[in-house]
């Protein structure tokens, strides 16, 4: 944690110390020995300084504004017009320097400009590198995270997500059945192999069709459906619509398995309700269920990932692409996720 904290200050101190450098450069290639005194060396020598000082907000601008707005976009006619701008501002400051700092001989535009152009080329190849530099960083470190999560995430799905309790639940009631002889057990058998073949297959992908996702949401629902009977009145609404968008696979079982899991318990009429629908590239998705607040609701430690851990993979799967509201209101417990399913 400490060494993360001093990172921006060392990021600081470095650029100070490069900067120092570079400022100090006039001085440091100075050279008197043997040569006859200049009136015009003292202000030759400022205006060099301040010329280098004008390029510390260049590399800034460049680096903050320029790069990631318009050469990572493409626009690279703007990116240029807007480069012969800046540099003809910048010309216009040293020409304003040059005027009043040196008394010796008049400002040229044509050899100054020519003299200026490479450093100030150089200044901004230095902060469009640097700043490539520092996103491919970031970039990296998200990916990293990003598959870190996965395979963090994909062991608690495996084995929490359907919980043992709920398995054994099916297959206790397929072996009611069976003894019954129902004709509901073949399509029961259908469901519970649906559910375990995505489990087992489908989750080896980094993304799954919505379409899919929803099957394996309805599969989970009916065996719910099949386990508890009538005692809960579940309200399942779920079109995917005919886009082929996908999404990371089991992203959405935990709202359900959540709702399935408190919304039963100790209420006299529990009610269960599930919508998902598209319009255009975004997913709207909603699980809300009543409950009981005076009941421990926290049954089994290992039931889920829980909201938080739902919400960490939202943010490094989909950044600022997702809407998620959680609201606890009169024994309701609402869960709304809009998400963008265009890919970025």
């Amino acid at each position: 944690m400490n060494n993360s904290k001093n990172i921006p200050w060392r990021k600081l101190v470095l650029h100070i110390a490069a900067w120092a450098i570079v400022l100090s450069l006039p001085l440091l290639t100075r050279y008197d020995s043997g040569r006859p005194k200049h009136p015009d060396d003292h202000g030759f020598l400022l205006l060099h300084i301040l010329t280098s000082v004008l390029f510390v907000p260049v590399f800034y601008f460049n680096t903050s504004v320029l790069t990631p707005r318009l050469l990572y976009t493409r626009r690279y006619f703007a990116y240029a017009g807007t480069v012969l701008g800046l540099y003809a501002v910048f010309m216009l400051i040293h020409g304003g320097l040059f005027s009043l700092l040196i008394y010796s001989r008049p400002f040229k535009i044509f050899p100054s400009s020519f003299f200026n152009l490479i450093p100030f080329l150089a200044v901004l190849a230095v902060g469009t590198a640097s700043r490539q530099a520092q996103d491919k960083v970031k970039s990296d470190k998200l990916l990293q995270e990003r598959h870190e999560e996965t395979l963090k995430t994909e062991l608690s799905f495996l084995r929490s997500q359907i919980s043992p309790h709920f398995m054994f639940n099916v297959l206790n009631n397929m072996l009611a059945m069976a003894r019954l002889k129902s004709e509901q057990l073949e399509p029961t058998i259908i469901k519970l192999s649906s559910l375990m073949r995505y489990i087992l297959y489908e989750t080896d992908e980094e993304t799954v069709s919505l379409k899919k996702e929803t099957e394996y949401l309805q599969s989970y629902i009916d065996l719910q459906r099949q386990r508890i009977g009538n005692k809960v009145k579940l309200k399942v609404n779920m079109e995917p619509g005919e886009e082929e968008y996908c999404l990371p696979p089991m992203l959405l079982i935990p709202f359900i398995e959540n709702a399935f899991k408190h919304g039963l318990s100790a209420i006299s009429d529990p009610v269960i309700e599930v919508e998902l629908h598209t319009s255009g590239s975004m997913l709207y998705f909603r699980v809300a269920n009543k409950f009981n607040k005076n009941t421990d609701e926290i049954k089994d430690k290992t039931s889920g990932i829980g909201l938080q851990n739902v919400k960490r993979r939202l943010n490094l799967l989909y950044g600022n692409r997702y809407s998620l509201l959680i609201n606890d209101i009169d024994n309701w417990f609402t869960v709304s996720l809009q998400l963008n399913l265009q890919q970025s």
